[in-house]
Order: C-alpha cells, then sequence, then structure tokens
C-alpha cells in the first residue's frame, strides 16, 4: 500500500474552510430572507476572477500541497484537543455527542448487540448479546486490493456500516459501505469518491448522522487558471484502479449553479476573498445507489463549521488578509447558515472567528445563535484551533437577522470577555457558556476559567487548582480537567448559578490524559439522579508502558473510573490493557490513530473499556470497578509481542 500522510500545516492553508447545506432544489425562505444562488457558470467565473489575488494557488498549489511529486512527509503527531459532549441517548451513539441526534463519525458504534470498531485499517465486530462477549467478524476496511487511504471515522444507519476517509493519491474523500447481517458478519459493497481537500481538524468531525442522512464536510480550494467547475463537489463509483481513476475522470457534479452561494458583499466587492468552495455533501443511505447531492458557499481558507439537528453553519473569515501588517481590526468574516430541509442558505457579516465546533450554540426556541469568537483564530481546520487566542467576545446571533449578508451583527451583539491565551477551551453547559486554560495561560496550575451566564448578568471568574485541558458536562454541572505540577490528573466538579462554585476536586496520582478528543469521556448520570449529582464517570489515562509495546497499544493505556455521590468525586478504579498481549497487527491501511483507539462504553447496565485491541468488562460494586472479561481483537495472523 502507498501510505500518504497528513499534508503538513503550513501547506494545508490553501483550502480548508467552511461547509454548505442539503442539496434540494426546495426554496422554503421567504423573499429577501436567504441569498441569491448564482445565474449562471460565468456569473461564478466573474466573482472568482476579480478574487484571484486571494487565491493561494501561488503560494501552495491544489497539486503541490496534495500531490507532491517527492515522498510526501509524514502526518503531524496529533494534539487530539478536547471537546464536550452531550449524553448521548439513541442507540448507536454510545459515546458523546455534541448535539443530541446527530452523531458524529467515530471509531465505534453499535448496531443492536454488536459493536463494530474501525481501528487501523480494518473492521471489527463483537457480539454482547445475553451477557456474551466475543469476536464476530472482521474485513478491512477499504476497496479490495486498494487501501491507500486515511480511514479515520465510521458510522452505522440501520444495517449499513460506513467508512469515511481521505485519499491523497485520488484528492477526495472516500466513503467504503459495508452490510452487516443480524448475526454481525461484514460484506464489502461499495466505494464512492469525493471531490475534497483535506477535511481534518483535530477537534472536529468531518462527517455526521441525522436519521438515514449522512451530511459530509467538503473543502475544496479554487485553483485559477484551471477549470474551477471541475474542481466543485463531485461524485463517482469506485471502479477498480483504472486509466480513469488514475486521470481523476468520471466524477457527477453535484453542486448546480443554483446550489452555489456567496454573501452579497463578496459578489459585490471588487477584491472579494474567495478562495476556498465550502461545500457541504449530504447523502441518503436509504438509497441502493449512494444519492448525494451538495451546496457551496464562498468564502476565504479560514472555517469553523457546527451541526444542528435544523441547519449547518460555517464561519468563514479574510484571517489570511487580517495578520498581514497592513491591516488593522478585526476580519471581516461571514457566518452561513445552510437549513438541512434544503431551503435558502442565509448570511450574516461577522467579527473574528470562532475557535471551533464547540463555540457554537444553537437555541432554536429562542431563535438564537451563541458563538465565542476571538480576534486572532482561523478556525478549526487541522490543527488551527491551537493557535486561537486574543480578545474573546460572545456574539449573540438572532436567527431572525440572517439573510443575503447585507446586514452586520451591530456592535452591542458582541459582549467583551477579556483576553484568552493560546488554545483555549469552550463549552456551553446549560445556560452558561465556559472557556478559558490553553498553553498560554497561568502555567500547569492557578489557570482562570471563566463562565459566562448567556442570559446576562457578571462574568464570573474562577482559578482552578490545575491547568485545563478538557470542559465537559457532567448532569447539571460541569467539570474542568488537566495536569498539576505534581504529574497528578485533576478533575474539578463545577456548580453553575449566579454565584457559581468550585465543588470538589480530585487528582488522580501520576496520570496524564490518554486520548482528548471529546468522544473520548463520558458521564453516566445516576438513572434515579437525572440532575447528575450522582453517577460515573470515564476518561482514557495515559499511564508509562514500556517502548516495546507503546507504538501497538497508544496512548490510551487505562480507562479511569470515578464515582459521584451527591456532587462528591471518588476514585472507582480502572480497567488497563494487558501491555504483554499487544499484537504487531501487520498493519496495511491508516496506522495511526488520529482519532484515538480508547473509549469507555456503558452499555444498558454493562461497563466496558475499549484500549486498542482490547474490550474489557467491568462491574461496579461497592463504589469500585472490578474486571469481569477480557477480549482481544487482533486481526487474525497478528503476531504477539515477546
Amino acid at each position: 500500500m502507498k501510505t500518504i500522510g497528513k499534508v503538513l500545516l503550513g501547506a494545508v492553508l490553501l483550502g480548508l474552510a467552511g461547509c454548505g447545506a442539503q442539496g434540494s432544489e426546495r426554496d422554503s425562505t421567504p423573499p429577501g430572507k436567504g441569498m441569491q444562488a448564482f445565474a449562471s457558470d460565468a456569473e461564478v467565473s466573474a466573482l472568482l476572477k476579480l478574487g484571484q489575488d486571494q487565491a493561494p494557488q501561488n503560494k501552495f498549489g491544489f497539486q503541490e500541497a496534495l500531490a507532491p511529486a517527492e515522498a510526501p512527509p509524514a502526518k503531524m503527531a496529533s494534539v487530539d484537543v478536547a471537546m464536550a459532549p452531550a449524553a448521548a441517548e439513541a442507540q448507536g451513539q454510545i459515546t458523546n455527542v455534541q448535539e443530541k441526534g446527530v452523531d458524529e463519525g467515530g471509531i465505534v458504534k453499535q448496531h443492536g448487540d454488536h459493536l463494530v470498531v474501525l481501528r487501523r485499517g480494518r473492521l471489527f465486530t463483537i457480539d454482547t448479546a445475553g451477557g456474551r462477549l466475543a469476536k464476530i467478524d472482521q474485513v478491512d476496511a477499504f476497496p479490495p486490493g486498494n487501501g491507500d487511504a486515511w480511514y479515520d471515522e465510521m458510522l452505522v444507519s440501520g444495517d449499513t456500516v460506513i467508512v469515511v476517509g481521505y485519499s491523497y493519491a485520488r484528492f477526495g474523500t472516500e466513503v467504503n459501505r459495508f452490510s452487516i447481517d443480524g448475526a454481525g458478519h461484514l460484506k464489502y459493497r461499495d466505494t464512492w469518491h469525493l471531490r475534497s481537500a483535506d477535511y481534518y481538524s483535530d477537534r472536529n468531525y468531518a462527517s455526521r448522522l441525522i436519521g438515514t442522512t449522512l451530511v459530509m464536510y467538503q473543502p475544496i480550494p479554487v485553483f485559477l487558471g484551471e477549470r474551477w467547475e471541475d474542481a466543485l463537489p463531485g461524485l463517482r463509483r469506485w471502479q477498480g484502479d483504472s486509466e480513469a481513476t488514475q486521470r481523476n475522470e468520471g466524477f457527477k457534479r453535484l453542486a448546480q449553479t443554483s446550489r452555489i452561494f456567496a454573501a452579497a458583499p463578496l459578489r459585490q466587492a471588487k477584491d472579494p476573498v474567495a478562495s476556498t468552495f465550502h461545500s457541504v455533501v449530504t447523502c441518503d443511505l436509504a438509497r441502493r445507489e449512494l444519492d448525494c447531492a451538495a451546496t457551496v458557499v464562498l468564502g476565504g481558507w479560514s472555517r469553523s463549521f457546527y451541526v444542528s439537528k435544523q441547519a449547518v453553519y460555517v464561519w468563514t473569515g479574510d484571517v489570511e488578509s487580517h495578520r498581514s501588517e497592513d491591516r488593522k481590526g478585526p476580519a471581516r468574516s461571514f457566518v452561513y447558515r445552510l437549513p438541512l430541509d434544503g431551503s435558502t442558505p442565509q448570511a450574516l457579516e461577522v467579527k473574528g472567528q470562532p475557535v471551533d465546533q464547540f463555540s457554537f450554540l444553537e437555541d432554536g426556541q429562542k431563535g438564537m445563535l451563541d458563538v465565542l469568537v476571538l480576534d486572532d483564530s482561523g478556525g478549526d481546520w487541522m490543527w488551527s484551533a491551537e493557535g486561537s487566542n486574543g480578545r474573546a467576545a460572545l456574539a449573540q446571533l438572532p436567527l431572525a437577522s440572517f439573510g443575503d449578508g447585507s446586514s452586520a451583527a451591530p456592535d452591542k451583539a458582541y459582549r467583551p470577555l477579556g483576553r484568552s491565551g493560546y488554545g483555549i477551551q469552550n463549552r456551553y453547559v446549560g445556560r452558561y457558556l465556559l472557556f478559558g486554560g490553553g498553553w498560554g495561560d497561568q502555567g500547569r496550575d492557578g489557570q482562570t476559567l471563566a463562565i459566562v451566564p448567556l442570559d446576562g448578568g457578571d462574568v464570573q471568574k474562577m482559578s482552578l487548582p490545575h491547568s485545563l485541558s478538557r470542559l465537559d458536562v457532567m448532569g447539571d454541572d460541569a467539570v474542568a480537567i488537566g495536569t498539576s505540577d505534581q504529574d497528578a490528573l485533576g478533575f474539578s466538579a463545577i456548580g453553575l448559578g449566579q454565584e457559581s462554585k468550585l465543588l470538589d476536586t480530585y487528582f488522580l496520582p501520576a496520570a496524564a490524559e490518554g486520548e482528548n478528543r471529546s468522544q473520548a469521556f463520558f458521564y453516566k448520570p445516576d438513572p434515579a439522579d437525572p440532575s447528575g449529582a450522582s453517577g460515573i464517570l470515564a476518561l482514557p489515562v495515559s499511564r508509562r508502558i514500556e517502548a516495546p509495546w507503546a507504538r501497538f497499544l497508544g496512548s490510551g493505556s487505562a480507562i479511569a473510573f470515578l464515582n459521584r455521590v451527591n456532587r462528591k468525586l471518588a476514585p472507582a478504579g480502572e480497567l488497563s490493557a494487558n501491555v504483554r498481549d499487544v499484537v504487531d497487527d501487520n498493519c496495511k491501511a491508516s496506522c495511526v490513530d488520529w482519532y484515538g483507539n480508547a473509549r469507555p462504553l456503558f452499555l444498558g447496565d454493562r461497563t466496558f473499556a475499549l484500549m486498542g485491541y482490547e474490550l474489557v468488562e467491568g462491574r461496579v460494586a461497592n463504589g469500585r470497578i472490578g474486571e469481569v472479561r477480557r477480549l482481544n481483537f487482533a486481526p487474525v495472523g497478528a503476531d504477539k509481542r515477546n
């Protein structure tokens, strides 16, 4: 297999921005309330020619960055900074998600009594029915004989398993479909290619699943001097490694001119910032053939995107010009709202840029979009969020203010919140925004957490007894997690209100976070206490591992569990990986766990720890977790390490 790593951060500035909406031609938006679609391809061409000075191809060309002639650079080490979720309820959402009912591409999903695990280019199924724990099946997560992509995200819809990956060899997203039967056996079905640039983010996920609709973000750079039409979202079925495939031919265009939009000020500007097609592709997984449509909005390369049950939002700005020496003040940005019912996309001119998708909160009942913005941020593409810093503000944007982009959010819509450090964490918990920390704050001890009431009132500041690398939801409360100077991992429970309080802190000795992706954390409230004042918390932690086994196991070598009783935290023990049984899996494709390899799982009244190729079942009794059984589902033909 030809392995091509993720392009280095500097080489991908060209085109990682934004998203779009569902591709239906139906328009239910009232007149004057949405953007006007382009009338013809010639009209799009005219705008792109005006904006050619903004195009990044001279510095980082599309072919240069995505298909280097020399050996490609290795994919950078992941910093995997945290995101916080709401508790998952529906079957299939066995890990935390940001929005209830909106599943996210991940490494482990549920299909009835089966677990489906994606790891290092392979799919595995595990039987959990009737108290059992047994491996059922394994298959390659790619087309027969052609695993040359990074296979990072997996979703399950009905009896279909979807694996989403990115191929540098073909400059696009790869969607592989597998059938799973009632016994948990997998069968490869088909593969589809979508034109796109690399969608990778160390914080965000590229794919979502709402019902049977697959929603994918696709960034595509506009490279002038060639046919821009051939850069639009396109779909083709994999027909083997043919000459047409190598020539990048055979794509069906998904976004017609009637589904290409730009905010009115961009269309009227003499030098519009229009270097990137921000597209959302939606596919109906209930169809036998993959049936997809796309909507595209134009903007700069910076982006943050967020998916609610009603819409996809993309916030994109003129960040590159903003950071130049001759530019003063915050970057000019636009936030696009692309309804998932296919109605006309809308836009609003705004200032600054969010940190990541967790900077957003849509409140449909109040008709409001709340967004934490910074005056120096490039959004959540690649590792850009880790460099976000500067003055912070809470933008409170009425959904009714969205239109064709001619209107700008007034100054009073931004609530100043002071300065932030680099790589901050931010999360909404109930009616509060929490943010702070990051590696540019006050060091490992004494970092400051800001608590902002969304409905008005003073901003509260809280000093934490440890660093801040994660903010998450714990019932009605929040939890802040980070390392102390004593090399202990701190867990601080925070009660929110008019006078928010640091309720309790527990330090786990000699430990660090093993996985920082949002889906790695889970809090299960006690069924008798829906407020979450009592429950159990689980998080992968990293312990020192001997070198011969470390590269096969990864950093998530144990899952730590904490009991919470009446808002007090206490250790419940750990379920640890058996490093002596770690195997060399003879990996063929996607051989780095960029989305992590460890997850705590709660299936009904059963508790599991997924770590590498081990699934360990535990049982909590008298406040402590003990091992019940474990399963090693390593690939057939793997070699045990000696």
